[in-house]
């Protein structure tokens, strides 16, 4: 089993950066491909990126590509995104999760997941 704790969610300003980390429990961080996600009000849980056990591959939703960067660093079981160029439209809960098998931007092909953490953007 793996434990998930996000971090680093904030209020931020229209154009913007942070960087959430997800620390993972357990001595077999590096054996999940790891994905996050994000809920903003009254809306479906939706995909946001995805990177593989050894970073050799990453995915991400057409709606943050090129202003968000998955990474991971398995020698300190954390995930890392590195969200640029904030949009109002980023507001929501981030959640990190660990992948089980099925389709990358589907929620029900993780099973393990964090509390989440809150971003807000101001325009």
């Amino acid at each position: 089993q793996v434990q998930l704790v996000e971090s680093g969610g904030g209020l931020v300003q229209a154009g913007g950066s942070l960087r959430l980390s997800c620390a993972a429990s357990g001595r077999t961080f590096s054996s999940y491909t790891m994905g996050w996600f994000r809920q903003a009000p009254g809306k479906a849980r939706e995909f946001v990126a995805t990177i593989t056990r050894t970073s050799s591959s990453t995915y991400y939703a057409d709606s943050v590509k090129n202003r968000f960067t998955i990474s991971r660093d398995n020698a300190k079981n954390t995930v890392y995104l590195q969200m640029n160029s904030l949009k109002p439209d980023d507001t929501a809960v981030y959640y990190c999760a660990a992948y089980n098998r099925g389709t990358y931007i589907d929620t029900n092909s993780y099973h393990y997941w964090g509390q989440g953490t809150q971003v807000t953007v101001s325009s």
